[in-house]
């Protein structure tokens, strides 16, 4: 590392003698003056600085850590900085040593203490001391008191800006005129048993100030470095927090260690923006202080956006504090340092208050500290709050969803497949599904994502019949770019998609055997390998399968591999037909009724007797899908309060069909419903003519009424 040196600085040599040793060649070639040697204008190495002989005298072994350019002294007043301090014997006298305190002192108040002292005991004085007007009243930094001069000379000094005295005291400023924000009104005095010259006791001074520049650029860097590294370990572990809640813990916590407070507290707006939520609070009942959003130092900082530090010896910014808040909680504050928090677009978005340092009131170091620690935390909060939010919308999606998957039906076989389903949902065993076309296997698949703990996780459906045997593996496993024609980007397959989540594959039954092949080793090995890949992919998708075939008799034809069909086989839920079911066709009518009646904004209508009767006795060789698109044709095509048996004629049965008797039924009610069924259907082939539909059973009409009256049915037909 290379400094930039003044136009010129001292180096003292008085008392040196011989042991200059190795640090007088370094400086052997430079013009002297009064004993000093004069540094001009160079470029000067840190090693070569510090190879000064350490076993010389401390005046001298000092190791030198020279201002940069970035001191705050601008360049323009470096030679004005030098004139002072070698217009009197003592600055250049006392600058080695000082600068060497200023190396070895961990804060300003031990290097003051230290400075102090020594200035004392060179100069002889009786008292000797730092103070600073802050805030518009005067502090002590450093001292060797007997006595105590007036305010009122010291304030004279600091107006005049030049050294004064006044009886046996002495003073003058440490940095008169300066940018140096940190030093300004800052004074040294002393109460003398030898009478110093004005010029003498400016030189200290002029020493006294350069050493505090060192001692600053010094431990700035150190603790800058130290303070980094802090954040940097503290952001890397805010960023693993998922709630906001346990965020703000983590900060306080963190901010508290960093900075020496006793509390510290974060402010954000509730939704009205009119009351501030600070979290954590100590002692209130559920850890969340509630304030309004203009009370306080915390409401200042919200509406100004500027920094505000109350130190404990300045009344009127006492005053400043929301005392109701201390009697709430039982608390005394006695500083506090609040700044802003800002958002990517620097817009306030909360306050970040610590309260009572341990050791004396904030700093500027420590306004600057929380304002790099507020920045990171402000990205923290954000990021976190952004990621509550996806796991809220993603749970109320989620939720939505289950919400419109519901098992219908109170039979037995229903009402034990809903114990099943409780029992299997929430592990990862495999499921097959199976039942005729429309029995409601999605609906089942749905329901065992949705009552496990996937149920905020995807759910995937592949149907296997609907895809060619050439594009179901690239669809299941993905594929690589090149891996065949037209593959032009690599793309993830459906197992990929469902990690975490559910994977449902229909009519699983249609798969090829290369196909099973590879789902058997997914099933087994959890590992995934694209098409024209060759690197393993992990997957924690669960598989339920689905098919209407009897797998059992495909394995025997071998036209499905033995082996998946075990692996697949660990639960096995059979879906029995509608008109197995009974009453349940009455109950899904209702819903299915109901549901597509709001959809289409009109009221729901009723079912007749003699529809319900219809509706039972139909043998629905689509089951649920047919008995719900039905539901759906009468909430659209019909408008009358009450459906009717006529209604029903929408129902478009195969030609062919099977009995349409339920097994359940008795023999007079199977027999009853068959007659029901039998006639219905002649009128129906018949258009709604009863002297034809007669006929065609070769009865007549007469006799058919009698029957259909018998039976129940309506009997106003033509």
């Amino acid at each position: 590392m290379r400094f930039q040196i003044p136009r010129s600085y001292i180096v003292s040599a008085s008392q040196c003698g011989p042991r200059w040793n190795r640090a007088g060649q370094i400086f052997s070639n430079l013009p002297q003056r009064a004993g000093f040697f004069i540094a001009p204008k160079c470029q000067i190495d840190d090693g070569l600085v510090n190879s000064i002989d350490k076993s010389c005298d401390p005046t001298i072994a000092a190791r030198f850590r020279l201002p940069t350019c970035t001191d705050p002294i601008p360049t323009m007043r470096q030679q004005a900085q030098t004139d002072r301090i070698v217009q009197g014997n003592h600055g250049p006298m006392l600058l080695p040593e000082l600068i060497y305190h200023s190396l070895h002192c961990h804060d300003e108040s031990n290097f003051l203490r230290a400075a102090v002292k020594h200035i004392n005991d060179a100069t002889g004085a009786t008292t000797t001391a730092v103070v600073q007007g802050i805030k518009g009243q005067w502090r002590t930094l450093a001292e060797i008191l007997t006595d105590q001069p007036s305010q009122a000379f010291l304030t004279d000094v600091l107006d005049a800006e030049r050294c004064l005295c006044k009886g046996d005291w002495i003073a003058t400023p440490v940095s008169p005129s300066t940018p140096d924000l940190q030093h300004r009104g800052m004074l040294l005095l002393q109460k003398f048993a030898n009478p110093l010259t004005g010029q003498e006791f400016d030189s200290i001074a002029a020493a006294l100030h350069l050493a505090l520049i060192n001692h600053q650029n010094h431990i700035a860097s150190d603790r800058r470095g130290e303070r980094l590294q802090t954040m940097l370990e503290m952001t890397v572990s805010w960023n693993q927090s998922r709630e906001t809640d346990q965020l703000l813990i983590k900060i306080a916590e963190a901010s508290t260690r960093l900075l020496g407070a006793e509390r510290a507290t974060i402010f954000l707006p509730d939704s009205s923006r009119e009351t501030l939520i600070g979290k954590p609070a100590l002692g209130v009942e559920d850890g969340i202080l509630r304030i309004p959003a203009t009370a306080g130092v915390v409401g200042q900082v919200i509406k100004t956006g500027q920094p505000v530090r109350v130190d404990e010896d300045i009344s009127h910014e006492q005053q400043q504090i929301n005392r109701t808040v201390d009697q709430k909680l039982g608390f005394e504050t006695k500083t506090i340092l609040c700044v802003a928090m800002l958002d990517a677009k620097g817009k306030v978005i909360g306050a970040f208050e610590v309260i009572n340092r341990h050791s004396g009131n904030f700093t500027a170091e420590d306004e600057v500290a929380l304002t790099e620690l507020a920045a990171h935390a402000a990205v923290a909060i954000e990021n976190t709050q952004h990621v509550e939010k996806l796991v809220s919308t993603k749970s109320h999606i989620a939720d939505q969803a289950a919400g419109g998957v519901e098992l219908i039906g109170q039979c037995e076989s229903i009402e034990k497949l809903k114990q099943t389903l409780a029992r299997i949902a929430d592990t990862d065993l495999a499921i097959l599904i199976t039942g005729e076309n429309g029995t409601g296997k999605e609906v089942v698949a749905q329901l065992v994502h949705y009552l496990s703990q996937r149920r905020d996780e995807v759910l995937v459906a592949v149907n296997c019949a609907a895809i060619s045997e050439t594009l179901l593996e690239s669809e299941l496993f993905g594929h690589e770019k090149g891996a065949f024609t037209d593959a032009h980007q690599a793309r993830e397959g459906k197992f990929e998609l469902a990690n975490g989540g559910t994977l449902f594959l229909d009519e699983i039954g249609d798969m090829s055997l290369g196909g099973q092949a590879k789902l058997l080793r997914v099933l087994e090995e959890k590992v995934v390998v694209r098409v024209g890949g060759s690197v393993t992919i992990p997957t924690s998708a669960r598989v339920v399968a689905a098919t209407n075939q009897k797998l059992g008799e495909l394995v025997r034809d071998k036209k499905f591999r033995e082996d998946l069909f075990f692996r697949l086989n660990v639960v096995t839920i059979e879906l029995p037909a509608l008109r197995e079911r009974g009453d349940d066709v009455l109950l899904l009518a209702n819903h299915f009724l109901d549901g597509f009646c709001k959809k289409a904004r009109r009221t729901t209508p009723t079912i007749s007797a003699a529809a319900k009767k219809r509706l039972l006795g139909h043998r629905w060789p689509g089951n649920v899908r047919e008995l719900r698109n039905m539901m759906e044709r009468l909430a659209y095509l019909t408008d009358g309060d009450k459906v009717v048996p006529e209604d029903l004629a929408f129902i478009n049965a195969p030609a062919v069909e099977e009995s349409a008797i339920p097994l359940s039924l008795s023999l007079n009610e199977a027999t009853h419903s068959f007659q029901m069924d039998y006639i219905q259907r002649q009128i129906d082939h018949a258009r709604g003519n009863i002297t034809d539909a007669a006929a065609n059973m070769g009865l007549h009409r007469s006799n058919l009424y009698r029957k259909m009256k018998q039976l129940g049915m309506n009997a106003d037909q033509r």
